[in-house]
């Protein structure tokens, strides 16, 4: 029966630890599964890319092309011979797509370029396109658009040079960008009236440095895109702050500026999209690309979720193979519901697998001989075994969990655009513009190396009050408690050799460059280490070691001390 328990014991560690392993629910990343379980009902991007190409919406509609191309989505080469059927019947479409009221305004001065190679920046800074667009929106009657154009007679700017100097051509053709789009409604509500108030600012001598970064955003936009796919890309934009951060991506985005149009698309959400590479400077685009395989719902969830994508190829080979294949999509809707309640389940298989790994140990021990009978202590053993699978659910998490000691990958600067003059004359604005940022000592990773090493270091602590208390409550005289104590002297200096050896492990770590992190962090195992030790001794043994000895002492006494019977007195008889 013993070798039994230990055999079912095992096997239920198993199961649990495998079950664990199988709901994809993590700390720091989404799992592909849960992208997967959103994409149903949604549009994918080869839909929706279709859906603008039948709009006429076509140069919208060539970027998704690009997009699919970008992410390796199968089907991408019918969509772009679809749209490249499309623009030879109608080749204005792919720049100005369906607008035909904007279109008109600059009537023969527009020859559709091939391929789309002109963006829109670079089409109106032109004089004659610039005062083709000036002169329709002087009699707009917009309020938001009437208050953007008096900016124009400003004479203190600060990233573009002054309206009215020689290279003032730059601000009005910022202007004109940004009052064609409000104009035309192709800008939200709440972002016009963003744009309305800080014009109306500036020209009341609030500070036009506000102003011109939102103009600055839309060039720097309008350099990048057509007309077409400029209208697509800001018109579900909400505020200034939004448009400001994918400005920054766009103009950082180079090859990948695709995915970043399409995530826009396909999401609605662009301030999610936005806030989700800023966050990820790094892997922000590279995992958006990824999430276009799983159309608007996939792009959705990735990008409210503020994690990283994460795809294992051997959870795809398991999950092929029944019962792991139904337990793991079940468990992927379930985490896809309720991503709290999954992550704690998750946890609690890692905890109960250790706990039953240990009561496997516990049951194959040998049986304890008639000397140490009286030093056993009924129900110890359960706290032991829950110290152990706290334990075996940290080394789980830290082998397991994907990108938990992933560094920071924001950063807090910005690169103003080079705006295009007509002859190239002057480069107006701050190229360049990079602001200096301090790095923090406090990365994810020397968090997550502190937390580790505290965690070790407060395990050993609660195992050496467990075996205290333990060698208080068996039923041996004070003297033998006393020698087992000193027999666990190098258990309750365990937390020191640990410390040690965490520290010269950092160091070597450190030294080979396999992970960054401070001195500190290294450190901190030793300091730990000693610190709980130091608590321990103090305040825990050496009071019970004292009660031991008095207890010993009085002990020793009571069996030297044995009074002697007086003899009874002889009295005369």
């Amino acid at each position: 029966m013993k070798w039994a328990w230990v055999l079912i014991c095992i096997v239920a560690g198993l199961v649990l630890l495998i079950c664990g392993l199988l709901i994809p629910a993590h700390l720091r990343a989404v799992d592909a599964s849960l992208l997967e379980t959103a994409t149903n009902g949604k549009p994918t991007l080869l839909e929706d890319g279709r859906t603008l190409a039948m709009e006429k919406n076509l140069g919208a509609a060539q970027m998704m092309v690009a997009a699919a191309r970008v992410a390796a989505i199968p089907g991408w080469d019918r969509l772009g011979a679809t749209v490249t059927n499309l623009a030879q019947q109608n080749p204005g479409a792919l720049f100005w797509g369906d607008d035909a009221r904007v279109e008109n305004l600059f009537g023969n001065n527009f020859n559709p370029p091939p391929q789309n190679a002109q963006a829109f920046s670079g089409f109106i800074v032109q004089q004659k396109n610039l005062k083709a667009a000036l002169a329709p929106l002087e009699n707009s009657k917009n309020s938001a658009v009437q208050e953007l154009l008096r900016s124009r007679s400003l004479n203190h700017t600060v990233l573009f040079p002054p309206p009215q100097s020689a290279a003032g051509q730059a601000f009005d053709t910022a202007v004109s960008i940004c009052g064609l789009l409000m104009d035309g409604n192709h800008l939200t509500t709440n972002l016009s009236g963003n744009i309305l108030a800080l014009a109306a600012a500036a020209n009341h001598g609030g500070g036009s440095e506000p102003l011109e970064q939102t103009l600055m955003d839309f060039m720097s936009l309008g350099e990048r895109f057509n007309w077409d796919q400029l209208t697509a890309f800001v018109a579900k934009i909400q505020n200034a702050g939004t448009l400001h951060l994918l400005a920054d991506e766009a103009r950082n985005a180079g090859e990948k500026l695709p995915v970043l149009f399409a995530a826009v698309q396909l999401s609605g959400k662009p301030a999610n999209v936005a806030q989700y590479v800023a966050n990820f400077n790094e892997t922000g685009l590279p995992d958006l690309g990824a999430s276009l395989h799983y159309g608007a719902g996939g792009v959705n969830e990735l990008a409210k979720s503020g994690k990283r994508f994460y795809d294992p190829k051997v959870e795809q080979r398991v999950t092929e193979f029944n019962p792991f294949g139904s337990f793991f999509y079940s468990a992927a809707k379930f985490s896809f519901w309720n991503p709290p309640l999954a992550l704690a389940v998750k946890w609690f298989c890692y905890w109960l697998a250790g706990f039953f790994f240990a009561g496997a140990l516990h049951c194959a021990r040998p049986a304890e001989s008639p000397l140490e009978r009286p030093l056993q202590v009924r129900g110890f053993y359960l706290f032991r075994e829950i110290l152990f699978s706290v334990g075996f659910l940290l080394v789980v998490l830290l082998l397991s969990e994907p990108f938990l000691a992933q560094e920071n990958q924001r950063e807090n600067f910005s690169l103003l655009p080079r705006l295009p003059m007509a002859g190239d004359a002057v480069a107006a604005g701050i190229a360049g513009l990079k602001q200096t940022v301090k790095p923090n000592i406090m990365n994810p990773t020397i968090i997550l190396t502190l937390l580790i090493f505290f965690v070790l270091q407060a395990l050993i602590y609660i195992a050496c009050l467990v075996k205290l208390a333990e060698i208080r409550r068996q039923n041996i005289p004070p003297r033998m408690k006393l020698k087992l104590l000193e027999n666990e002297d190098h258990l309750f200096d365990a937390g020191l050799y640990l410390g040690f050896v965490g520290t010269i492990i950092s160091l070597i770590v450190a030294s080979l460059g396999l992970v960054k992190f401070s001195l500190m962090a290294a450190y901190s195992s030793t300091s730990f280490g000693i610190i709980f030790v130091v608590i321990f001794k103090i305040f825990h043994l050496r009071p019970a070691r004292r009660k031991l000895l008095l207890e010993a002492e009085a002990q020793n006494m009571s069996e030297i001390y044995v009074p002697i019977a007086t003899p009874a007195p002889n009295l005369p008889s």
